[in-house]
């Protein structure tokens, strides 16, 4: 059996979204809650222009802190998300461990994100990871909106499983599919992702769902029996894509986190620490978040006597 790991996007992707900018400061309390729960990776920023996404204006602020020796957090690898050549240097400069970068399946959905055609978009990711990996960094590499588009609709599967060849063509093996828009359904995914492994056996693939219609976590099951090992999350199921037809958080870090404890996966990460994250951002944002365990709290021990 594949280890399962947690990337938390909380700090990328469950922030982006939101209108009230989090100072640096609150940032870095976060995350580094986080790491000390036992998350695999966390995605902390994205190098894009900030004045298009202000809320990600401090990303590389935030990789600068954490790549110093007494504040680098042990055994979490440190994700940001690149669009363009500009912030893949950016990234470069400031320690980024893992980039992720990749085009989205729906051409529409591609040209109100990167200004591209999927084609155009395909052509730079896979040039930009080229060089990120002759850096000696790790890349993984996403197709969205794979699921379907708020725009387009349903998305052909032969086109995402183009990408993923020319992906693999081009010698990723680290890849995700993202269901940008929500649309994604368990029979659905344990279909697609069925026929990428028939590409690859060797893939290590990802998953990122997003709530939009309540589905998100019996898609993560439907990934992990479909052989999926790695799960993309957001605490408090914050997030969603500014630029989708219909924005909704992420699948949420505790609930998965809760699901993995449950069936025996990954009883090391503690859940407990990611709760007070959650709780944190509820009172900075003044709101009830999504999610539910922050609220319910983990399924109690019965001790039978």
């Amino acid at each position: 059996m594949k280890k399962i790991f947690v990337h938390e996007v909380g700090p990328r992707d469950g922030l982006q979204i939101e209108k009230e900018i989090v100072p640096t400061d609150v940032k870095i309390k976060w995350i580094n809650e986080l790491s000390k729960s036992g998350i695999d990776i966390i995605q902390i920023g994205s190098f894009v222009n900030p004045k298009r996404m202000p809320q990600m204006a401090d990303t590389d602020e935030l990789f600068k802190y954490f790549n110093f020796p007494e504040n680098k957090p042990e055994n979490v690898i440190l994700a940001g998300l690149v669009l363009n050549d500009k912030g893949l240097d950016r990234g470069l400069a400031c320690g980024v461990d893992m980039f992720c970068m990749g085009v989205s399946a729906s051409n529409t959905h591609s040209q109100k994100n990167t200004g591209m055609t999927t084609d155009e978009a395909l052509n730079v990711i896979i040039k930009m990871g080229k060089k990120a990996l002759e850096a000696g960094k790790k890349v993984q590499v996403s197709v969205q909106s794979a699921f379907g588009c708020g725009f387009e609709g349903k998305i052909p599967k032969e086109k995402v499983l183009n990408i993923i060849q020319k992906y693999v063509d081009a010698g990723f093996k680290n890849i995700s599919l993202a269901d940008t828009a929500g649309h994604a359904f368990p029979s659905q995914v344990e279909d697609l992702y069925n026929e990428v492994f028939e590409i690859g056996m060797d893939l290590n693939m990802a998953s990122h769902f997003h709530d939009t219609f309540g589905l998100g976590m019996a898609n993560v099951y439907a990934a992990y029996k479909s052989g999926v090992n790695y799960f993309e999350s957001s605490f408090a199921g914050l997030g969603g894509c500014p630029f989708t037809a219909v924005s909704s958080g992420n699948v949420c870090t505790e609930d998965l986190v809760h699901f993995f404890n449950r069936m025996g996966l990954r009883n090391d990460i503690n859940l407990e620490s990611i709760i007070e994250v959650t709780k944190q951002a509820s009172e900075y944002f003044k709101r009830t978040l999504p999610g539910i365990i922050h609220r319910t709290g983990k399924v109690p021990e019965i001790i039978n006597t």
